[in-house]
């Protein structure tokens, strides 16, 4: 279980960290690098799904949603500068719940 949140932590990470960067490149007028980079990490994103060891690519995705949200929260917060509200907290506990029943739920 420690590996399968340590990959979605990596996915959500390279998926927001990618994206900041493309962002900072087309909104904020960075060098033609942050593009680059953010670029190449964003193909990375779409690879590291891939170590999950859960068969299913829709189930997988769909509770990397989740985590996304969570993440992305708190890069909003500790990046940004932008402090999450109590409505992003009960959101991403949601999610986070979701995430958990998705995965981990006793199936036959």
């Amino acid at each position: 279980m420690l590996i399968s949140i340590f990959i979605f932590v990596l996915a959500g990470l390279a998926e927001i960290g990618g994206g900041y960067m493309v962002w900072l490149w087309l909104r904020e007028s960075k060098p033609l690098w942050y593009g680059i980079v953010g670029s190449i990490v964003l193909i990375l994103y779409g690879i590291i799904p891939t170590l999950q060891s859960f068969p299913s690519f829709g189930r997988v995705y769909a509770a990397y949603g989740g985590v996304f949200v969570i993440l992305a929260v708190l890069w909003g917060w500790l990046v940004d500068k932008k402090a999450p509200d109590m409505y992003d907290w009960i959101g991403a506990a949601v999610c986070m719940a979701g995430v958990s029943i998705m995965l981990w739920a006793p199936r036959s």
